[in-house]
């Protein structure tokens, strides 16, 4: 439910943008933003804690709890319906398109009745779109490329989202009596970015109560079929979700089958027809004997002789190294003991930075680093150095308060010249010194590579945070050569850090491994704009999971003396 109504706000949110309402569409984004990242689904909120426990939802007022309240109890809001209604027919799929936005979508429309994205992709190749005056070549460009994107996220999922829907499917089926094991597997179960389908393995001694169930979920809106051991259903949003069932005996090799990757897989069968083995989703077997099928550990024994994880299972050389006894001790939630990349209400934040540094000490965490925005991000509120001057002073007070290591960063701009947001005089008062991109993305790889180069050679960088810029199925990342830029930080000791907010998750599991190998070590960072985001870490760590890093490559790992020392605090 969370998603939905997150959905229905953003969309909100576009519509009375093109209607040139000011301050709404703000509101709205920021509540769908704290909603798809709750925890918890907002109906288990209401249930627990009524009316009130909505209101409790970061930048969730009364009228918006009221609009939470109205879908959950009839599974609509009217004001939606009505605003849609209020649309040319066929705009709310347009406003999607990454780069185009409202206004220019309503524009486009007017000139040209553009309303589908079929009409916007043929008006972009036949030059249109260039002639009309704020657009341009560069902009038919952008759009043409836009639609890409988006076409290609039309059908993957964000890796957050599929873990909610799974979950939920879960949790759902576990209600069945007899359920003995349940697990999702394929992509979601590897942690890839992003998700196709979602697909559910399960043990259950009712085999046809779990297929009703699965069937009659409140959010499937087709069944594409249903048997007695498999079934396969569409889910509100256009999403596929099969679910198969097997027997107790068979359940490791179908875990080891359905996670795939289908390139590790076939890997693995190689070997086992070159060991006198027959390798499928229902065991391993040597003639007709079955040798392994319960779980996944005795079929890698006997196999590769080490269990490679899933985050592994990409066929990137886990094999070899399973054989070889050098497949490395990946890193787990567990281990983190701090987070390196969180906003308070100084810049766009929805907590102060006692409620977060509480929150990560709550948590079980040694240390949080306070990152607000530098001056150059308006949108964001950034801080001008008067008031990051008054938000070290906080953070001391909050430090001495708690008796918690709480650290002053600021994620300080890097500017078009690759000159920094803030003077060095400023700069040497914070304890880290986090860098971004934040504009000039179309600059040429060149311009870009020397933009980043220049900035991270000052001596006050700590950290260089979302490295390649890209927002998942939304924004391409910028041209840079990333070997130079890895050279530059290994030379002069900057981490680089795993950006885990969902649409980011930026450095990418492959620079995660080119960086390991280099010797640069990585930070994790939630980017979390309200302590209900700190849980985002798990995403973190996945992604240095799948970039095969172990405790030493993750500074968030280490104890808080090493950390001093390593950013020289």
């Amino acid at each position: 439910m969370n998603l939905e109504i997150a959905r229905i706000f953003y969309e909100m949110a576009d519509i009375l943008e093109m209607q040139n309402v000011e301050w709404k569409p703000r509101a709205y984004r920021k509540a769908a933003k704290s909603i798809e990242s709750l925890p918890i689904d907002v109906s288990e909120i209401y249930k627990k804690e009524g009316f009130e426990g909505l209101m409790k939802i970061p930048g969730v007022g009364e009228r918006l709890a009221k609009k939470i309240e109205e879908y959950i109890l009839t599974g609509k809001i009217r004001e939606y319906e009505k605003l849609k209604k209020s649309l040319p027919r066929g705009l709310e799929t347009l406003i999607e398109i990454p780069g185009l936005g409202p206004k220019k979508a309503v524009l486009l429309f007017k000139k040209l009745n553009i309303r589908t994205i079929e009409d916007l992709k043929k008006a972009a190749n036949e030059g249109k779109i260039a002639k009309l005056p704020g657009f341009g070549e560069k902009s038919q460009e952008n759009i043409l490329k836009g639609i890409e994107l988006f076409e290609r996220g039309q059908q993957r999922l964000l890796l957050s989202n599929a873990i909610t829907i799974a979950n939920e499917i879960i949790e759902e089926l576990k209600k069945v009596k007899g359920i003995e094991d349940i697990e999702p597997v394929g992509s979601l179960r590897r942690m890839k970015e992003t998700v196709g389908d979602i697909d559910i393995l399960v043990v259950a001694k009712n085999p046809s109560a779990v297929m009703d169930k699965f069937v009659s979920l409140k959010n499937v809106e087709r069944v594409l079929a249903k048997g007695e051991k498999k079934s396969m259903v569409i889910l509100k949003g256009n999403i596929q979700a099969d679910v198969r069932v097997f027997e107790r005996d068979e359940f490791g090799a179908a875990l080891q089958y359905f996670t795939g990757s289908k390139e590790h897989n076939i890997e693995l069968r190689k070997i086992a027809i070159k060991k006198g083995y027959k390798l499928n989703e229902y065991g391993l077997f040597k003639g007709n004997k079955k040798v392994a099928g319960e779980n996944e550990e005795e079929i890698y024994k006997i196999l590769v002789k080490n269990y490679i994880p899933p985050e592994l299972r990409e066929n990137r050389g886990e094999i070899e190294a399973a054989l070889e006894g050098k497949l490395p001790k990946l890193i787990t939630l567990k281990d983190i003991k701090g987070d390196f990349h969180v906003h308070t209400k100084y810049s766009d934040g929805d907590d102060t930075i006692e409620e977060i540094a509480s929150a990560a000490k709550k948590i079980g965490y040694s240390f949080i680093n306070i990152c607000d925005h530098s001056k150059s991000e308006h949108v964001a509120h950034g801080m001008e150095e008067e008031r990051l001057l008054k938000q070290i002073e906080e953070i001391k007070e909050v430090r001495r308060k708690l008796k918690f290591n709480v650290f002053a960063g600021c994620e300080v701009d890097i500017l078009k010249n690759g000159e920094l947001d803030y003077d060095d005089e400023i700069l040497k008062k914070l304890d880290i010194v986090t860098v971004a991109v934040h504009s000039g993305f179309k600059m040429s790889e060149k311009e870009m590579t020397e933009r980043i180069i220049t900035a991270l050679n000052n001596k006050y960088v700590k950290i260089f945070t979302h490295p390649s810029g890209r927002l998942i199925n939304r924004r391409n990342p910028y041209q840079v050569n990333m070997e130079k830029i890895f050279e530059v930080a290994a030379k002069n000791k900057i981490a680089l850090e795993i950006d885990a907010f969902p649409d980011r998750l930026d450095l990418t599991d492959i620079n995660v491994k080119a960086a390991k190998e280099l010797g640069i070590k990585i930070t994790i960072g939630t980017d979390a704009h309200s302590a209900s985001q700190l849980h985002y870490m798990s995403l973190g760590v996945a992604v240095a999971r799948r970039g095969w890093a172990e405790k030493e490559d993750i500074i968030n790992t280490w104890e808080i003396e090493k950390i001093k020392e390593f950013f020289k605090i």
